[in-house]
């Protein structure tokens, strides 16, 4: 070969040794493996599991050429998490996205090593998932969503629109792990609002027609839909049906416009695509090595309150100037 041939084959060389990795990929050889478990179906969570995956698209990630993604389902199930968290272990997954807060708790169980990304948890300290948000602790970190600190804020909106309310009734999940928390919370707000606050604990689908009509037994103006995921969040057609047969203005605090799209009056919490697309730069970080214990859980800055008019005009009410003014969106 040719000096010049040489010098050509060294440039080479010398360009492909200088080129910076892609970003998120890994140690060579290892393609590193993420595993998130949904307690819903596919269909209930698609546009939160796209936003995750758009999350990671953002960072530069590919799936199947820089990382693989292990996704499972529980199809509303609550009692099969532990195992598919257990699968996630066997993977050998490097990090565990656990959405929602039973996914959480099933993690927890399942492994005390692995790192865990939680998004959409209510309380994380108040549950023992970590430390305290600045300072997690362990091998849980993520995002929150202010949840119960937010039971309060649908009652007073509801209130605000129907100032003649007097009694609520809440559905609440007593299976869910924020169970207790939110009807502390609940309560709290009802007594400051001067509301009689009635709770009703549904753990089955089949309890739903049940509770209705002990709403009706309370005289309930409104109702409130605690515990907003999980149970809640697979029947939320069924509930807010029912609400609307027995012409009960339905608020729910937590994924604000999946609820009010169903037919909830009005829906007021964090923006959950947001959550879950934000919950990737948690797993970017801990793959490029951050530890768990060292980064501080968020907390959401801005929450949304959207305002179903349809339900309003089929329930005959007519919204204040003072809540539409405010509504992010609403839905005609």
């Amino acid at each position: 070969m040719s000096l010049k041939g040489v010098g050509i084959l060294i440039a080479i060389v010398v360009v492909l040794l200088s080129a910076p990795p892609a970003r998120g990929a890994q140690h060579a050889g290892k393609m590193p493996r993420v595993g998130i478990v949904w307690i819903a179906t596919p269909a209930t969570v698609a546009p939160f599991h796209e936003a995750f995956r758009q999350g990671l698209r953002d960072l530069g990630y590919v799936e199947g050429e820089t990382i693989t993604l292990e996704t499972r389902f529980a199809e509303g199930m609550a009692d099969r998490l532990p195992g598919l968290k257990a699968e996630m272990v066997r993977l050998k997954a490097d990090v565990i996205v656990a959405p929602t807060t039973p996914a959480v708790r099933a993690a927890r169980q399942a492994t005390g090593t692995i790192p865990i990304v939680m998004a959409n948890v209510a309380d994380p300290v108040g549950l023992g998932f970590v430390s305290s948000l600045a300072h997690p602790g362990g091998n849980i970190t993520g995002l929150s969503n202010f949840t119960v600190e937010l039971a309060a804020k649908p009652l007073e909106l509801l209130k605000e629109a129907l100032p003649r309310l007097s009694r609520v009734s809440t559905l609440v999940d007593p299976a869910h792990p924020t169970a207790e928390l939110f009807t502390r919370g609940a309560r709290a707000a009802a007594n400051t609002l001067h509301l009689g606050l009635q709770v009703l604990e549904v753990g089955k689908p089949s309890g739903l027609e049940r509770a209705f009509a002990e709403a009706g037994k309370h005289r309930a103006g409104a109702i409130l839909v605690g515990t907003a995921e999980g149970l809640f969040a697979l029947h939320r057609k069924q509930i807010l049906d029912l609400a609307l047969s027995h012409r009960l203005p339905a608020a729910v605090s937590g994924t604000a416009f999946r609820y009010a799209e169903a037919g909830a009056l009005m829906a007021y919490g964090s923006n959950s695509s947001a959550i879950y697309r934000r919950a990737a730069t948690y797993v970017d970080k801990i793959l490029k090595g951050a530890k768990p214990a060292d980064l501080p859980v968020e907390q959401p800055t801005r929450f949304e309150l959207v305002i179903n008019m349809k339900t309003a005009k089929a329930l005959g009410i007519t919204f204040p100037p003072s809540i539409l003014i405010r509504a992010d969106q609403v839905i005609q």
